[in-house]
């Protein structure tokens, strides 16, 4: 006989459910600029010892840390989405010259036909990532891509022709002026896409 007859085992979870626990982030974890930290982002549920966050709420989180310690007063005024516009929009421009060097310098492409392709897949990739990373749309596809090829042509008559050219062609060496136009056309992507071409309905932003 046991020495310890009153010794009860343990109890086992009886299922899934029961060995599931949900753990709260705190509180003030939300984005600060009108797109929400959605639930999946907010509460995660933890099996064992692991927690699955989707890699989209993680880069969201992040831009958000990141925008909370901006110091000077920035970050009451920087918001989140406009770091991860940043860091997204800066990767696809070095895709951008990648594929400039392939198209022109390896493949002896016409600098034209090589300057327009490459400027046109970088900002399709653009266009995804932004998507599904940084604005963490789920609106219907077609008409953000048909408002964001309006955008993109915009941009590139009025900041990439009209303003880096125009500043060259006025005697401004071409280096400063390319920052200039760069600089207007990081200022009107980020606006289209948070206020255009992927903006929220009304009713969902109501509903939140």
């Amino acid at each position: 006989m046991s020495r310890f007859p009153w010794r009860i085992p343990a109890p086992q979870a009886s299922s899934q459910a029961a060995r599931d626990t949900l753990v709260r982030t705190p509180p003030n974890h939300h984005l600060r600029d009108g797109f929400r930290t959605p639930a999946a982002a907010r509460v995660g549920v933890v099996t064992g010892q692991t927690t699955t966050v989707p890699l989209t709420d993680r880069f969201a989180g992040l831009c958000e840390l990141v925008a909370s310690k901006l110091p000077f007063g920035l970050n009451r005024i920087v918001p989140p989405t406009f770091l991860g516009f940043a860091v997204i929009n800066s990767f696809t421009f070095g895709v951008d010259l990648v594929l400039l060097t392939v198209f022109h310098g390896w493949w002896d492409w016409p600098s034209p036909v090589a300057v327009s392709l490459a400027y046109a897949l970088a900002f399709g990739l653009a266009f995804v990532l932004n998507r599904a990373f940084n604005f963490r749309s789920h609106a219907p596809v077609g008409g953000q891509m048909v408002k964001y090829v309006i955008v993109v042509v915009i941009n590139y008559l009025a900041f990439i022709l009209g303003v880096g050219a125009g500043l060259t062609e006025l005697g401004v060496q071409y280096h400063l002026a390319r920052l200039a136009a760069g600089a207007c056309e990081a200022v009107y992507m980020y606006a289209m896409m948070r206020w255009v071409v992927f903006r929220e309905p009304s009713s969902g932003r109501a509903s939140r």
